[in-house]
């Protein structure tokens, strides 16, 4: 039987300047990158134009959703990442890109999210690891965060209603779910009022 070579982990950018970029993908416990199709239907949702959006990756890890944000012409992007070998890794493909608009933090997502001026950030990307229990006080700091024209792209593993989102200010837009994974597009509850 022929020896079969671990294929590295990686995920690519889906749109836009970096179009068909591999990023690779450290074996971290906790670490789940948005996958291709997910990530291409929530660009989809989106547009595919960000040109002159303020966008946060909170958790950001392998950078897939912050870098395909810049990739689609986002005007700034921070990447926030408390484990230093990704912050390595996600500063070493910010000088590969040569991406200008996008910076790397060491630190704590929500942290950075709470220092945030009030409705200052068009995007907001929430995809903390899932045993962390972290998506409430996330979803709190981004609320608080994100403009009223703005987004919040949440992934957990349990999906998130109208119900649920309410006490927040928020309210969903879309969702979809991809194997364990909940994806949901939300907005600004005065934005998407309900019936």
């Amino acid at each position: 039987m022929p020896i079969q070579k671990a294929l590295a982990r990686e995920v690519r950018i889906i749109g836009g300047q970096w179009k068909r970029t591999r990023l690779p993908v450290l074996d971290k416990p906790g670490l789940r990158p948005t996958p291709d199709r997910v990530r291409e239907t929530l660009f989809n949702w989106l547009g595919q134009d960000l040109a002159g959006w303020r966008c946060i990756d909170a958790f950001a890890g392998s950078g897939a959703l912050g870098l395909e944000a810049a990739s689609r012409g986002a005007a700034s992007v921070l990447l926030v990442e408390q484990d230093p070998a990704l912050v390595s890794q996600l500063r070493a493909l910010l000088v590969k890109l040569s991406a200008h608009a996008v910076t790397v933090q060491r630190a704590n997502g929500v942290s950075i999210l709470k220092q945030q001026a009030g409705a200052s950030v068009d995007l907001v990307f929430l995809d903390p690891p899932f045993d962390a229990k972290l998506h409430e006080t996330a979803l709190k700091a981004a609320a608080a965060a994100v403009s009223l024209e703005g987004w919040i792209y949440l992934e957990a593993p349990d999906a998130w209603d109208r119900a649920r989102l309410a006490p927040y200010g928020l309210a969903l837009h879309k969702h979809l779910k991809a194997g364990a994974v909940h994806a949901h597009l939300i907005g600004r509850l005065e934005r998407l009022p309900g019936p």
